[in-house]
């Protein structure tokens, strides 16, 4: 059998060990290096996600607000003031920022502002498709044996009525960014068929 032959470490010397802490006191260095040099790209990179983030939040508060109109004005189809109003109370009670959100059925440029428009169309639903009318307002219909009416239940659908509500806000970017505007507008529309 041959005998395994285990080599005894080397004694450490002054030489040694001084060796060993130099080559620490260099990787200590070249990681305060990498820090310095990497620092300012992650605080831009957060910064630029806190932005991504305020803008994708203001956009659902935006589009909630326009199906919580949808929805008011789908039971209270006549009433335009309350559609605007429920839109209004669901995007101020959301957003609580400074300065202070305002909402109404107008435009404004002031920051932190929502504008609710709303509107009744009609049209003919033909298998989930809606024809919309184009022809006047809703309660104007021709309803003769040859108006829009009897022509879509004769081809078998129903006359439907919808309410389209629009909500448009403005969203500020918290620092400026090349090539991207600081300031969006940002628009959604929910439309919700009016309750028969």
């Amino acid at each position: 059998m041959h005998a395994m032959r285990l080599s005894k470490a080397a004694p450490l010397t002054h030489r040694r060990i001084a060796q060993r802490r130099g080559g620490l006191r260099l990787q200590l260095g070249q990681s305060l290096l990498e820090v310095a040099l990497l620092t300012p790209f992650l605080l831009l990179l957060s910064v630029a996600a806190i932005d991504m983030g305020r803008y994708a939040y203001i956009g659902i508060l935006v589009g909630n607000a326009a199906r919580a109109g949808a929805a008011y004005g789908a039971a209270a189809p006549g009433d335009s003031t309350g559609t605007v109003n429920a839109a209004c109370n669901d995007f101020l009670s959301n957003l609580g920022s400074n300065p202070a959100p305002t909402c109404d059925g107008s435009s404004s440029t002031t920051n932190n502002h929502l504008e609710v428009t709303s509107a009744i169309s009609c049209g003919c639903d033909t298998g989930g498709a809606v024809s919309v009318y184009t022809g006047g307002a809703c309660n104007n219909v021709d309803t003769s044996a040859t108006g829009p009416i009897a022509t879509c239940v004769g081809g078998g659908g129903h006359w439907a009525a919808m309410v389209t509500v629009t909500a448009s806000g403005t969203f500020n970017a918290l620092f400026s960014w090349p090539g991207i505007p600081s300031s969006m507008t940002i628009n959604r529309t929910a439309t919700v068929r009016v309750n028969p």
